[in-house]
């Protein structure tokens, strides 16, 4: 998976690239496009590619370090207002996303809570997905590392 370019996923793979997704609901909810990928999708942004690479096409936030770590992702999202917090419950007054990482702790995904407590994601290039949370886990992912939360503006 390398530089955030996500997966070569193609839509009819998808429960054999992530093998829970054949053991849960879920549902494809958008048109295959590679303007934007998971972390932007989470970000709410579908307009762009997020990726900590420099003299790129992707954007990252300004003043955070370009770097594939959990603590650069944590703050890239700490820049749009999200903070870490202790679960994935759904929250009156926030919303939630959480980041993946491999088994070396490096950031591979990030989906972000719907109102009804399911996920929603971005994969790769291919479509926007709603998911239940551990939809996603295994070897392309990982598993999650980390909750966020921010207040919704209402």
């Amino acid at each position: 998976m390398g530089q955030g370019t996500g997966t070569d996923l193609v839509s009819e793979d998808l429960e054999s690239v992530f093998p829970h997704l054949a053991r849960s609901v879920y549902a494809i909810t958008s048109p295959s496009t590679p303007e934007y990928n998971c972390i932007a999708w989470a970000a709410g942004d579908v307009e762009r590619w997020w990726w900590p690479v420099a003299g790129s096409f992707a954007y990252w936030p300004p003043n955070i370090p370009l770097q594939e770590s959990l603590d650069a992702f944590i703050k890239a999202f700490g820049s749009i207002g999200f903070t870490p917090c202790g679960d994935a419950n759904v929250e009156q007054g926030y919303e939630k996303i959480v980041l993946y990482v491999n088994e070396n702790g490096k950031p591979t995904h990030a989906a972000r809570q719907l109102p009804n407590g399911r996920w929603t994601s971005k994969l790769g290039k291919v479509e926007d997905i709603e998911h239940e949370l551990d939809g996603l886990t295994g070897a392309v992912y990982g598993v999650v590392a980390q909750v966020l939360k921010r207040p919704i503006d209402e």
